[in-house]
């Protein structure tokens, strides 16, 4: 029955065809190629969608790079394109900005900071909360997240709990001490924004509705799809199967893996490490066709130069739909 199994187009023009596709996350191991593919994908959906928002969440931000242009925390055009935006987030600079608008200094500011960050993952959490409110707010017919590696970005799956908790940390820590802070702000003559807290808990509590309302729609196989890259090694299989179970396990859809970095070595290659490798690869990327047949397995190869600059990057992208001739 097995051999019978006719497998999937190996190509991600499924993805391209499913225009009610909204938000398409491209994650995985770190050092696969994960910044490329996100990039040579909003090129390539560029092409078919009215506006598409290219997204790093990654601390190391390689958009800027992979484009050779500078991006920010507001979406800027890339050159040469009039319907492709890019911007890199900063995981932190939400929460940070956000306590020091709370108050301009003083105790309380520093109180709030302590409890704030002693909840694992809360700056994260908000900094996706701002994200979210933001490209809410903006009409981009797609977004493409090109996420930091597997641990940080299946994180994003737990931020309503994180926030939850957050907020019920922070609404105790101010039902205790409000009172006591409100006077002592009264006497050393603070009284410019005698609630403070307050502004922060209606600032949290409207993150976490903007959070659980995306959530809602990232369990949507029509809105969101996750798109996994590895390499055709044991750690980078073993992490891709770690990270469709959890998508699995929060009903977020993923349907489609890339396979980069395959070596393609000549038939009459005396190249031994080149033959050795091209060796465990085959023996790897048959396990990924076993585990996956009801994917799109794509297939990159790895070349002699890198993906850098627009021109390179539109060129390696029709990779993604005409499968690669090895």
């Amino acid at each position: 029955m097995a051999d019978d199994y006719e497998p999937l187009d190996p190509s991600l023009q499924n993805v391209l065809d499913q225009r009610s596709l909204k938000w398409i996350f491209v994650g995985g191991k770190g050092g696969v190629g994960k910044t490329t593919t996100s990039c040579s994908l909003a090129v390539q959906l560029s092409l078919v969608r009215e506006s598409v928002l290219l997204i790093s969440t990654d601390p190391a931000h390689n958009l800027s790079d992979a484009f050779g242009q500078k991006f920010s925390k507001t979406p800027t055009l890339v050159t040469g394109f009039n319907n492709l935006f890019a911007m890199e987030i900063d995981p932190t600079g939400s929460i940070q900005e956000m306590l020091e608008n709370a108050q301009d200094g003083g105790t309380l500011q520093s109180q709030f900071q302590d409890i704030a960050f002693a909840i694992p993952g809360v700056d994260e959490a908000m900094s996706f909360a701002e994200v979210m409110k933001l490209v809410k707010s903006m009409d981009y017919s797609c977004i493409v997240f090109d996420t930091a590696p597997t641990g940080h970005t299946l994180r994003f799956l737990s931020f309503p709990t994180v926030l939850d908790k957050a907020l019920g940390k922070l609404s105790q820590f101010s039902g205790r001490f409000a009172p006591l802070m409100q006077q002592m702000s009264g006497m050393m003559g603070l009284n410019a924004n005698p609630n403070p807290e307050e502004d922060m808990l209606s600032k949290l509590d409207s993150m976490r509705k903007t959070i659980q309302e995306v959530n809602a729609q990232f369990q949507d196989p029509e809105k969101t799809t996750f798109i996994c890259i590895c390499i055709s090694e044991f750690l980078s299989l073993y992490e891709t199967e770690r990270m469709i179970q959890e998508l699995t396990s929060f009903h977020i859809d993923t349907h489609n893996i890339v396979v980069n970095q395959l070596l393609h070595p000549k038939a009459d290659s005396t190249c031994e490490q080149c033959n050795v490798r091209y060796k465990m690869q085959r023996k790897y990327l048959d396990q990924i066709h076993d585990l996956y047949e009801d994917f799109h397995v794509v297939k990159l190869p790895l070349l002699t130069n890198e993906v850098r600059g627009v021109e390179a990057i539109k060129s390696f992208s029709r990779n993604l739909i005409t499968p690669y001739e090895f």
